[in-house]
């Protein structure tokens, strides 16, 4: 049965508005409207957590064209002996609304058990097509992040900030304490034995895997969980949406855990809760980085931010990472037992820091990106064995 085709429209809130064609759920939605980069991983873009609440322009003109990894039948997703998502990085799709140029409506893959505008409509979430996202992109870079909603022909009008939620890390982090094994494979890995705790703010799937692979026994958290009374070995702070100044109890937490001397690893989100708690500030970039494509240069000790060369005048190493975040830590904020460890090569803006006397890191891109660069999975590799260090 063909899909009845619906006029749309996305509207910022500088009053600019750009037409198309509705797709996914024929329903009007607000959201913070921002854009990411890459040719593939909407599955997992659409998933992330740190996406929740807001309305997500793809770059790449064509989405759609591999359709979706999901039960042909029921639209589910595939889960692992875990629990996890197989080819999602959460168990549902986090964004407000998708907006995209063109969407494929036949796609072509062995793994696709939906099209991607029947698996929108299931989640009840609308996309728009058939927009200029080039000029669109242009617009939100030049004037920065703005609230904006989609209006879809036939259905309610919404206000522009109905879509705004106050705190998203409480919506989507999970709300019960858990402990991930490792599989039996994995036990012999050099991570062997030792007990991770987790602090989900909105955690990728792909961070627990790339811990249970290693071997390591992962205890989940919620965002404001105490540490009192867990027996583990290290702290991961895991990724999450908005702004890490709301989540004060972490960063309480992480305040405390630093008096531990245990290693503490945080990526994105976990990267600004980890400086806000070494008496850093931070602040919301005007578009963000979003997009698996960002070059990040790692520093030697003692190059200030901004700074690419070594000492004998050879570039320091450039990776090229996966992100998604708004927010960045202000480097002049930095107290003196801290430093930038990686900048990134286009803004000169902070992508990681590091203690100078303790087992203390943390970086603004994804290590573990599914799909995206994936080069810097050692960082991870170099907590647990600072980990296994300590233990």
């Amino acid at each position: 049965m063909a899909r009845q085709i619906r006029q749309a429209k996305l509207v910022l809130e500088d009053g600019s508005e750009f037409a198309g064609w509705s797709f996914g759920k024929a329903r009007s939605q607000a959201g913070e409207v921002v854009f990411t980069t890459g040719m593939t991983g909407y599955p997992q873009s659409l998933t992330d957590p740190s996406f929740k609440g807001q309305i997500l322009v793809s770059t790449y003109p064509l989405m759609g064209n591999y359709g979706v990894p999901v039960r042909p039948k029921t639209g589910e997703p595939f889960f692992d002996e875990q629990g996890l998502p197989l080819h999602f990085e959460s168990d549902r799709i986090q964004v407000s609304g998708f907006v995209t140029a063109g969407v494929c409506e036949e796609p072509s893959h062995f793994a696709s058990g939906s099209t991607l505008s029947a698996w929108l409509e299931k989640n009840n979430v609308p996309g728009i097509s058939g927009i200029d996202t080039r000029a669109l992109t242009e617009r939100l870079r030049e004037q920065g992040v703005m609230r904006g909603k989609i209006l879809t022909e036939g259905s309610r009008d919404v206000t522009i900030g109905s879509g705004l939620i106050p705190h998203p890390v409480a919506e989507v982090s999970p709300r019960e304490v858990r402990v991930f094994r490792p599989p039996p494979e994995a036990g012999r890995a050099a991570a062997g034995g030792l007990r991770i705790a987790l602090i989900d703010c909105g955690a990728k799937a792909n961070i627990y895997r790339c811990l249970l692979s290693r071997g390591a026994e992962v205890i989940r958290l919620a965002w404001n969980h105490t540490l009192e009374g867990v027996d583990d070995d290290g702290l991961f702070l895991s990724n999450g949406p908005g702004d890490p100044k709301d989540c004060g109890k972490t960063i309480a937490m992480v305040r405390r855990a630093f008096g531990t001397g245990k290693p503490i690893f945080g990526i994105c989100l976990g990267n600004q809760i980890m400086a806000l708690a070494a008496g850093a500030d931070t602040y919301k970039l005007p578009y963000g980085h979003r997009g698996q494509n960002q070059p990040c240069i790692e520093l030697d000790p003692g190059i200030p931010a901004g700074g690419t060369s070594r000492r004998d005048g050879t570039f320091s190493r450039c990776y090229i990472t996966s992100q998604n975040h708004g927010y960045a830590v202000r480097n002049e904020t930095l107290p003196k037992n801290w430093e930038p460890w990686f900048v990134n090569a286009n803004d000169g803006t902070i992508e990681g820091i590091r203690s100078v006397e303790g087992p203390f890191s943390a970086v603004q891109f994804h290590p573990e990106g599914c799909p995206g660069p994936r080069d810097t999975e050692f960082l991870i590799d170099r907590f647990l064995e600072q980990a296994g260090a300590a233990k």
